[in-house]
């Protein structure tokens, strides 16, 4: 090798130019031919290798080789043999110019780690996608995992350049590292969280890609894009990102709508407000008037039987309807609400149905009902829960009742 960096040398000398000169002149030929050569071999064996494994992609019945392809991976590849090259060429080019010869070989070398670095990361990168588009991985969190497999790929490459530019033996250099664990801690003191928060997240099922979740102390309230090792996208319903770190989902409360998606329907759970001064007992003519309501008459009927029954067998004094037993509106109008749902076509009869009275309030009684909606998506839900209610608040005054609201300016006028 020696001899054939020589050879120009000594072609020069013989020409008559100075020894000096000769050495430089002698280094940038060499120089220029060794750029030449290694672009000319990493030209043909980029264009071998790309239409050789193309072919190869096309004709193979996995599109894994066709994620490689599309990440550009087999085109890194196909740079490293041209650099493994340059190191091998790079003594002879520089075989009078030992500084010189060391910066290089240094800064090749780097290359090279930089370069097989950015080849895994297209090779996971295509492991990521092509996972993707497997059924049973596309709720899974494969970014995160991804991420963390490159964390420490990057880091040792990292360290093998400190070892090369520092000439200190890589595992002498890692040991000094070990000293500073405690900044290094507190420098990915995020990724280490987020780490440590994809596991338990993927451990215990508690998000997955495509699940609806409720997080208010970020605003999202939307379905999940992404999990990635810091952070969770979320694109809300009004088609914005929301980013939320991935330790949050560990360390703070969302609500997660998956298992009312895969229920047989989506709660609608709304209160209407009597007002209190309203509520009243019904007489037996109040009574026989709300009989034509078709959903109630039958219960009124049985209802009134059973009532008068039990005030005649126990002698009781109707001339105060409070005496006994008795009907009020609001009891009546609850019944109704209950028919009604039970009755209502968009309503799950196998899931939960109640119609409850809450606790009073400064506003009046809370009459609120509970039961599932069959259609679970949202606009049809919205619409169903709208349609009842829209019925309920019409029905109300046929009870003799009436719905609380604050005074508006109409109200105050004399």
């Amino acid at each position: 090798m020696e001899n054939n960096a020589h050879l120009i040398f000594d072609y020069l000398i013989s020409l008559g130019l100075s020894e000096t000169l000769a050495k430089y002149l002698n280094m940038f030929a060499l120089l220029l031919i060794s750029i030449i050569v290694i672009s000319a071999i990493d030209y043909f064996l980029k264009k071998f290798l790309i239409k050789a494994f193309g072919e190869f992609a096309k004709k193979s019945k996995t599109n894994f080789d066709d994620i490689l392809v599309k990440n550009k991976a087999i085109r890194k590849i196909a740079h490293i043999i041209p650099l493994y090259f340059a190191l091998e060429v790079i003594p002879i080019v520089f075989t009078e110019f030992d500084f010189i010869e060391n910066i290089m070989v240094k800064a090749v070398k780097i290359i090279f780690i930089l370069l097989i670095l950015r080849t895994v990361k297209s090779f996971f990168g295509s492991i990521k996608d092509y996972l993707k588009t497997l059924v049973r991985y596309k709720d899974k969190p494969i970014d995160s995992y991804i991420q963390v497999l490159m964390i420490f790929i990057w880091t040792g490459g990292l360290f093998f350049i400190f070892a090369i530019i520092t000439d200190i033996s890589i595992w002498k250099f890692i040991t000094a590292m070990g000293a500073a664990s405690a900044v290094l801690i507190l420098v990915f003191k995020d990724t280490i969280l987020g780490f440590v928060a994809s596991i338990q997240v993927t451990i215990n099922d508690m998000v997955r890609i495509g699940d609806w979740i409720t997080f208010e102390k970020y605003g999202a309230d939307g379905n999940v894009t992404e999990i990635n090792l810091a952070t969770v996208k979320v694109q809300n319903f009004d088609k914005t990102i929301t980013t939320i770190p991935t330790y949050a989902l560990i360390s703070d409360s969302f609500k997660n709508w998956r298992g009312m998606e895969k229920s047989g329907g989506r709660r609608i759970k709304r209160a209407l407000i009597i007002k209190l001064n309203s509520i009243k007992y019904l007489s037996d003519k109040e009574v026989d008037r709300l009989k034509n309501i078709h959903l109630i008459s039958s219960y009124l009927d049985a209802s009134q039987k059973n009532i008068k029954k039990f005030n005649d067998d126990n002698n009781i004094n109707k001339d105060l309807l409070i005496n006994g037993r008795n009907l009020s509106n609001v009891g009546v109008f609850r019944k109704y609400v209950e028919t009604y749902i039970e009755n209502h076509s968009a309503i799950n009869k196998d899931m939960m149905i109640m119609t409850r009275q809450l606790a009073p309030t400064s506003q009046g009684i809370p009459i609120e009902m509970y039961a599932f909606s069959s259609d679970k998506r949202w606009q049809n839900y919205e619409y169903i829960m709208a349609d009842i209610f829209d019925h309920l608040l019409a029905a109300v005054p046929y009870f003799d009742l009436e719905i609380f609201e604050l005074p508006s300016s109409l109200n105050l006028k004399t």
